[in-house]
């Protein structure tokens, strides 16, 4: 009786050691995806990529007006400076 009951106790160890395995590798998993999530290098891509998709849905009339008001303020500043 004695051996049946070292069997079930081993069994048990077995089972919470595997337990104990799983959980460690659940959280190593999370770990990562916490640092992954938080890292200054990933959240400036995730950050360049939503403006790159932001930008390529705005209208190319709209963007030519944007840049064309872009460049006549910088040619204006540019005379203006010159100018004095």
């Amino acid at each position: 009786m004695a051996e049946t009951e070292t069997g079930s106790v081993k069994l048990g160890q077995q089972a919470l050691v595997s337990e104990i395995e799983k959980t460690r590798k659940e959280l190593a998993q999370t770990i990562d995806a916490i640092s992954d999530r938080v890292s200054p290098g990933r959240v400036a891509q995730r950050t360049s990529a939503r403006v790159k998709d932001r930008i390529s849905q705005v209208d190319p009339l709209v963007g030519g007006a944007i840049a064309l008001a872009a460049i006549s303020l910088t040619g204006y500043l540019v005379w203006r400076r010159l100018r004095r």
